[in-house]
């Protein structure tokens, strides 16, 4: 299944809420469900099963909690769920790696790049919502006293 298909596929209930704005919701949606497959896999072995359980559970965190945080009063309060989702789509990202032996290494490596995708808007949004840029903007100091430099 694509992107486009699955689009069209998704309830118009869904996608008329304006949480469907936010790309980044959109993309945790649409992975939690190519996930399924996945996560069925791994579940028919019992060696894997508990992965299965871990890697389907962090990835519909994601959504659950970017769906959660779009719906608080504050900026604050959304920037602290939109933190508890970038840390399931970097668990996830962990889960799909060291699946990658049964779905397929190919498979695993679309499914690792997707999640990435996620974690880039997440890392973002947290910010955007706290009001603060991650990276200082440089700034020059001077180390002087008139003409005399102060040792360091």
């Amino acid at each position: 299944m694509n992107y486009a298909d699955w689009e069209n596929e998704v309830p118009r209930v869904i996608r008329d809420d304006s949480l469907w704005t936010l790309e980044a919701y959109r993309l945790a949606l649409f992975l939690s469900d190519i996930s399924w497959e996945d996560a069925k896999k791994l579940a028919s072995d019992r060696v894997t099963r508990s992965l299965s359980d871990q890697l389907y559970r962090s990835v519909g965190s994601i959504s659950a909690n970017i769906e959660e945080g779009y719906s608080k009063q504050s900026s604050k309060d959304r920037a602290r769920f939109y933190e508890y989702a970038l840390g399931s789509a970097r668990e996830s990202r962990g889960w799909f790696y060291k699946a990658r032996h049964v779905p397929s290494e190919s498979v695993a490596e679309h499914r690792m790049d997707f999640t990435t995708q996620i974690i880039r808007l997440l890392i973002k949004m947290v910010p955007d919502q706290r009001g603060y840029k991650i990276k200082e903007d440089t700034a020059e100091y001077e180390a002087g006293i008139g003409h005399q430099e102060i040792p360091f």
